[in-house]
C-alpha cells in the first residue's frame, strides 16, 4: 500500500494542520511516513506546499515525483492547478472553490473551474461556506479534509482519532467543531462518488 499525497494552499489556510492529522493516523496505524513542506511568505499569503508519502513499507523520498501524486489536496483553487503535473491519471484532486486572490492578474474562477472540470476525478466544493453554516470559519481546512478522506488509507475513525489528538490542547468544543467540519466535508465527497458509480 502507497498513497502520496500533496497538500497545498497560501499560508494561513490550515494546510500544516491537516498534514499533522494525516501524519498522526498514519503513525497510530504503524504505517511509514515522509514529509517535505515548503513555506512562502505565510503572512502575505504566500504559497504553502507539503508532500506527504504513506506506505506500509519504508518510504525512501521525501518528494513526490511528477505524475506520482495519489492525491491532490489544495484550500485554494489556482494552487491547485499549478501542481497537476503530479496528479496520477487516476488520482484525485480535491479543492476548494473559494479564491485566495493574493496576485493582481489572478484569472477569472471560470477558467480555473473549467480546468478542474475537465479531470476524470475532482471534487470541488466551496469549504469555507460549508464551515461557516457549522459556526466554525476556521475549520474549512477539516472541511477538506473531509471531503478527502474517502481516498485516504484511513477509516473515518482513524482520522477522527487523530483530529482529536492534534486539536486536544484546544479543549473539546474545538475538537468537536473539528470533527464535525470534517464530516460535513466527508458527505460532500461520498454523495459525489455515489452519484458517478
Amino acid at each position: 500500500m502507497k498513497t502520496d499525497i500533496i497538500l497545498a494552499g497560501v499560508g494561513g489556510q490550515g494546510i500544516l494542520s491537516i498534514a499533522a492529522i494525516v501524519g498522526a493516523a498514519a503513525i497510530e496505524k504503524g504505517l511509514s511516513l515522509k514529509q517535505a513542506e515548503t513555506h512562502g511568505m505565510s503572512q502575505r499569503g504566500g504559497a504553502v506546499v507539503s508532500h506527504l508519502r504513506i506506505a506500509d513499507y519504508p518510504v525512501a523520498s521525501d518528494l513526490i515525483p511528477l505524475a506520482g501524486a495519489d492525491i491532490i489536496l489544495s484550500v485554494e483553487p489556482m494552487e491547485s492547478l499549478r501542481y497537476l503535473p503530479y496528479l496520477t491519471k487516476e488520482g484525485w484532486l480535491v479543492t476548494n472553490s473559494t479564491v485566495y486572490d493574493n496576485i493582481p492578474d489572478y484569472p477569472e474562477f471560470s477558467a480555473i473551474e473549467h480546468e478542474i472540470r475537465k479531470l476524470p476525478h475532482a471534487v470541488l466544493l466551496d469549504a469555507e461556506s460549508i464551515a461557516k453554516e457549522l459556526g466554525n470559519p476556521r475549520g474549512s481546512n477539516m472541511v477538506m479534509l473531509g471531503a478527502t478522506s474517502p481516498f485516504l488509507p484511513f477509516t473515518g475513525e482513524e482520522i477522527e482519532k487523530a483530529i482529536a489528538s492534534i486539536f486536544r490542547r484546544k479543549g473539546e468544543d474545538v475538537v468537536n467543531l473539528n470533527i464535525m467540519a470534517y464530516h460535513a466535508g466527508r458527505a460532500v465527497s461520498d454523495q459525489l462518488v455515489a452519484s458517478k458509480a
